[in-house]
């Protein structure tokens, strides 16, 4: 490791650690304040909600306030996050954006709105990070050369890769520290890439790093059994995280994807399966079909399904740090030759109960 590596290295980890540490103090506040104002989830007793008490939502808010926190304050004393080629405007996008899902969140965590007033927040978060210049200029051609975008090709990608990611988040948020535990690999590989010597980014590195603090503070009570959980906000949150992290750190856009292929092809299958059977009004109503809660359902506990998830995530997260881009598109199709081995074997299995 360079100098230059090791400074910013350094660096990363106490950025990280700041906002480690505001978020695990943070946290129980937001639970007591979400409390105190009804916004809590109360278990039904049936559907996908597995929880046997009432508990607070809003989560989300105390990852977003502390990246947002350290982040202003890097802004305000460093010139570290401004050397590369993130500039204020992007960082901006990424907050306003953030801002967004949060009142948005917060407004259906209260008021449990439709899914057609749901999906606002995530399309306006979506629109300003764009807006404020947040683009895909080149993406790298897994059969050799690069792929050049016209600006509105980059903005289209951008909208539906981001959408994509916040809604995988936003489905995957169905077992204690599911959600935010894989969005945390996703920041994780993310700051490692931008540490090695062919990708030495700094700036991307120190801001995957206090996201990632942010999102493990809060994990600390979020895993089984959960104190608090992320909520609507916090859910899609986490996901807008990942996504914008993988576009502005150059289009590394099949990095993320190796983290989070399984739950991605896990909406995908859930999202065919529920228009087929119900059409497009039954895609945003809530089941027990994904595949975390068919796991559930046969005696997996919730711990060894959210370590499951950890340690695919992980693994094919840090193949990425090491495979070329043909290589990954390998490994991307393994995974998908995997989770539709996994989906047959479990249809069959439930028409035979």
């Amino acid at each position: 490791m360079s100098e230059a590596q090791g400074l910013v290295l350094t660096f990363a980890l106490l950025a990280g650690a700041a906002a480690f540490l505001i978020a695990l103090v943070l946290t129980p506040v937001v639970a007591r304040i979400a409390t105190r104002l009804g916004v809590v989830d109360r278990p039904t007793g049936e559907g996908k909600k597995i929880h046997a008490r009432s508990i607070p939502l809003l989560g989300g808010a105390a990852i977003f306030v502390s990246v947002a926190a350290v982040l202003l304050h890097l802004l305000a004393t460093t010139g570290m996050l401004t050397d590369g080629e993130i500039t204020p405007r992007h960082y901006a996008g990424f907050l306003f954006g953030g801002l967004i899902l949060m009142v948005g969140g917060f407004l259906d965590d209260r008021y449990n709105l439709r899914a057609k007033y749901q999906i606002i927040a995530p399309i306006l978060a979506a629109v300003t990070v764009i807006t404020f210049g947040v683009e895909v200029d080149k993406l790298t051609n897994p059969f050799g050369g690069v792929i050049v975008l016209a600006w509105w090709q980059s903005d289209a990608l951008v909208f539906v890769w981001l959408m994509t990611v916040m809604y995988t988040s936003k489905f995957l948020d169905g077992l204690d520290g599911l959600s935010a535990g894989v969005s945390a690999i996703g920041a994780l590989m993310v700051a490692g890439l931008a540490l090695t010597t062919a990708y030495f980014q700094p700036d991307v590195a120190v801001l995957a790093s206090m996201c990632l603090g942010a999102m493990i503070g809060f994990l600390a009570f979020n895993l089984n059994p959960a104190s608090i959980f992320l909520g609507e906000g916090g859910s899609t949150f986490v996901g807008f995280t990942i996504g914008t992290l993988a576009v502005i750190s150059g289009g590394k856009l099949a990095t993320a994807l190796l983290v989070i292929a399984i739950p991605m092809m896990d909406v995908a299958w859930i999202i065919v399966r529920r228009w087929r059977t119900g059409g497009i009004s039954a895609i945003f109503k809530g089941d027990r079909k994904h595949l975390h809660h068919r796991l559930l359902d046969r005696g997996w506990s919730q711990r060894k399904i959210v370590a499951s998830y950890y340690l695919v995530a992980l693994v094919f997260g840090l193949s990425a740090l090491f495979l070329q881009s043909r290589q990954k598109l390998i490994a991307l199709g393994a995974l998908v030759a995997f989770m539709v081995v996994v989906a047959i074997v479990l249809s069959k299995q439930d028409k035979r109960v």
